[in-house]
């Protein structure tokens, strides 16, 4: 037996446990990320995250399956199309997304709903009541206009629910010249952006009933929010909602002003005969 052997130490090892020191720094600050989302905030490879949180068995939260509950109301088919299954958004404001799902705090429920750009996926607006009704909706709207003034989609996507199909909200998108676009009937998954982000949000949110009062709620879910456009990576983009946004709307303008300059633009074909 070497002389060498007896004070051998692996090389890996050391790695291993740098690596998942740094991990579970990311995991305490964003208790639901993958291994996909923890790679990217650290900018390391993928492989290695997975191997490690596997070795050292370090897993994230994850959300209950959702009870089971009757999905069709009673209300005839809309005819509007489900535009999210014929268009793909490839710039902001063509189509918005919106739902709205329930909080149980402390014996009683309270009303979240949201507004969200399907290309940048950040929230443009919300609305918070103690009672779901076109009142809930229409708040999130009006919301998502004063955030991005000057800005109005094509299309509003949402489920077939009594709210969305009212008389004020069908009134408020022909107003502001929006068309509708609803999902099939009991079929959830054709709005599944809307209903996985509220599923995560119960995940990374945590014990609603962790508040005091109402208003403490109300604040903790503006700061999720918050935190959802700013600083969550969004594992489609690899990024935030909001450093997206940024990054798309500087690429324009540098596009914008190499036409302006006489330079050919990306995807133009130049004549030259």
């Amino acid at each position: 037996m070497s002389r060498s052997s007896l004070y051998y130490s692996s090389k890996m090892d050391v790695r291993n446990e740098d690596l998942r020191a740094r991990i579970e720094e990311v995991m305490l600050a964003h208790p639901a990320y993958g291994h996909r989302r923890v790679a990217d905030a650290l900018q390391v490879n993928r492989k290695a995250v997975l191997r490690v949180m596997r070795l050292y068995q370090l897993k994230p939260a994850r959300r209950c399956k959702t009870p089971s509950k009757p999905l069709d109301s009673g209300i005839p088919a809309a005819e509007a199309p489900d535009m999210v299954q014929r268009v793909s958004p490839v710039t902001p404001a063509l189509i918005w997304t919106s739902d709205f799902s329930f909080i149980r705090y402390q014996g009683r429920f309270v009303h979240l709903c949201v507004v969200r750009d399907a290309f940048t996926r950040d929230v443009l607006g919300q609305s918070i009541r103690l009672h779901h009704s076109s009142e809930l909706v229409v708040a999130a709207l009006n919301d998502a206009f004063e955030g991005r003034p000057g800005e109005t989609p094509t299309w509003l996507h949402s489920d077939q629910g009594s709210e969305y199909r009212s008389k004020e909200v069908e009134q408020e998108l022909l107003r502001r010249g929006i068309k509708p676009s609803y999902a099939p009937k009991s079929s959830p998954w054709r709005n599944g952006a809307q209903e996985s982000f509220f599923g995560r949000m119960r995940v990374e949110f945590g014990d609603f009933d962790r508040f005091d009062s109402l208003g403490a709620l109300v604040e903790g879910i503006h700061r999720y929010l918050a935190y959802y456009n700013d600083e969550r990576i969004h594992t489609a983009l690899r990024m935030s909602p909001r450093q997206f946004r940024l990054k798309w709307e500087e690429r324009q303008r540098f596009a914008g002003t190499r036409c302006s300059s006489g330079a050919p633009s990306a995807g133009i074909e130049m004549n030259t005969t």
